[in-house]
């Protein structure tokens, strides 16, 4: 990776770079904890950090020289100006999105390099997943879907929201993930149309509808998966809604394979519903990157230029969201081979009746 990164300096006239995003500390260091930064040069790479991860870095990121920068009466800003004089440094790249204002102020202040701002520099990289992410990955997806079997036996009339979303996050850990869970999103009845829902106090009713949408880490790499359930037998208008969600991935799913345009594949996503009353309420976003974040690059929707690329993890989501009503989403996520797709999630798209 620092092969790469160097590469790109090289190309972009950059003898130095900054990185203060967390998941691309990770990537490029292999550091699993936090508050870290790094800075890199042509001839070396130092790792940023305070006492408290000294031990772990040296443990973890063996090919990189700790540089303790909190330090009384000094700034990450002055160890960056340190660290650029010390190896005559002319042009130092950054985060253009790694960076608060604050910091952004003081880098400006205390640097006297020239700050060059960049985008998604490293994101680029991670789209293309390497065998050994794609692993892990597949081993989280494993989990989810454990621990969505697990969970539809708790699932009943009476039952919280909030009661359920923290049964999610334990049976996670207890079917192997990282300790680290991310906000899960599980919502029942009206409110399952709301795209991000908080779980709330809400007791399960019968009739209801159940969303889950969920993952977990496996060594650091996401999973991410919804799938909608109801409580009780579905009336006309739920089953109605439902085949129509399901019919919305599978011929997404359908379009999927390297080389497509992600705007075909939402072509395809809306394909069931272009002649129904529906379609104003569906979302034109309709998946996503996974990885190290839940939400990375590449983005999937009519507005996006991109084409799906093999080793690309991502998400296939579209929903049918009806305020006062409710929502349906199911999402899976998807590998993108040469020739088609893998599909790391084994859930099954049928409507499932607690």
């Amino acid at each position: 990776m620092v092969e790469k990164l160097l590469a790109y300096m090289e190309k972009n006239g950059l003898d130095g770079f900054f990185f203060a995003k967390r998941e691309n500390v990770r990537y490029i260091s292999e550091f699993t904890g936090a508050d870290s930064y790094l800075f890199i040069t042509k001839e070396k790479q130092y790792f940023l950090t305070d006492l408290r991860y000294t031990e772990q870095a040296s443990i973890e990121c063996p090919n990189f020289e700790i540089y303790v920068w909190r330090k009384p009466g000094k700034s990450l800003g002055d160890a960056v100006e340190f660290l650029s004089e010390k190896h005559g440094l002319k042009h130092i790249g950054f985060e253009a999105d790694g960076l608060n204002y604050g910091q952004y102020l003081e880098f400006s202040k205390v640097v006297k390099t020239e700050l060059v701002p960049t985008t998604d520099v490293v994101e680029k990289m991670r789209s293309i997943k390497t065998p050994q992410e794609i692993q892990y990955q597949r081993v989280a997806c494993d989990i989810s879907c454990r621990v969505f079997e697990r969970l539809l036996k708790d699932i009943r009339v009476g039952v919280t929201e909030k009661e359920l979303a923290a049964k999610l996050s334990l049976y996670m850990v207890l079917e192997g993930a990282d300790t680290q869970p991310y906000g899960n999103i599980l919502i029942s009845g009206a409110r399952t149309s709301l795209l991000h829902g908080i779980p709330s106090e809400k007791a399960v009713e019968y009739g209801d509808f159940v969303l889950m949408d969920f993952g977990c880490q496996y060594k650091g790499y996401m999973s991410d998966m919804t799938r909608t359930v109801i409580v009780g037998k579905p009336d006309a208008k739920q089953r109605e809604v439902y085949a129509l969600e399901k019919r919305m991935v599978e011929d997404a799913l359908a379009e999927m394979k390297a080389g497509v345009p992600v705007k075909d594949v939402y072509k395809a996503s809306i394909r069931a519903i272009e002649n129904t009353e529906y379609l104003p309420y569906h979302y034109t976003g309709i998946g996503h990157g996974v990885g190290l974040f839940v939400h990375e690059m590449p983005f999937m929707g009519p507005n996006y230029e991109t084409v799906l690329e093999e080793g690309n993890v991502r998400t296939i989501e579209p929903g049918i969201y009806i305020p006062n009503w409710g929502g349906v989403r199911i999402e899976d996520q998807i590998l993108i081979t040469k020739d088609g797709y893998e599909n790391m999630i084994s859930t099954t798209h049928e409507l499932i009746e607690l």
